[in-house]
């Protein structure tokens, strides 16, 4: 092994040796008052948002029913309303702050269909702008993300409690 073949990224350990979550992490987090610690956005009467800790892009973020759900059928009409305001809102923040190009925005149901949480149903709101499939992914496997989810928080935070309320 060369150096080119080393990718350096010390704040994985923390996914490697950590306590693994027991039971479904999106439920502790929804249930959590660390909303920093955990990169929580946003909690709504029926639904949350998170910054996604693994994202495909900077801003990669998920619209996330409180309750422990894995069917888009089965949600009640007021969790319903206020993903679809949630995801609205979060165009519209995503935008402001960090100006893409398009969004994929979208659900995986079921572990078939890609879903990393398959007992959880959650909505992914990926930025993306002309260039972000550059060579590193294609070539090297590897994604550049340009800015620290911490810091991105704070920015998008502030910009929630303007659009949805503080709460």
């Amino acid at each position: 092994m060369n150096k080119k073949d080393i990718l350096w990224a010390p704040w994985r350990i923390g996914y490697v040796a950590g306590n693994k979550t027991r039971g479904c992490f999106l439920c502790s987090v929804c249930k959590s008052e660390k909303n920093y610690e955990n990169l929580v956005l946003y909690k709504g009467i029926y639904v949350f948002i998170i910054l996604n800790l693994y994202p495909y892009n900077n801003g990669h973020l998920m619209v996330v029913p409180n309750r422990h759900i894995k069917n888009i059928e089965k949600l009640t009409a007021g969790e319903g309303d206020e993903c679809t305001v949630f995801i609205k809102a979060s165009l519209k923040i995503l935008k402001k702050v960090l100006k893409p190009e398009g969004f994929n925005i979208g659900l995986n149901v079921g572990k078939s269909a890609g879903a990393g949480v398959e007992g959880h149903l959650h909505f992914h709101i990926v930025p993306r702008w002309i260039g972000d499939t550059n060579f590193m992914p294609v070539i090297a496997g590897t994604k550049v993300i340009s800015q620290s989810l911490h810091e991105l928080y704070v920015l998008l935070s502030k910009e929630y409690k303007t659009v949805l309320g503080k709460k």
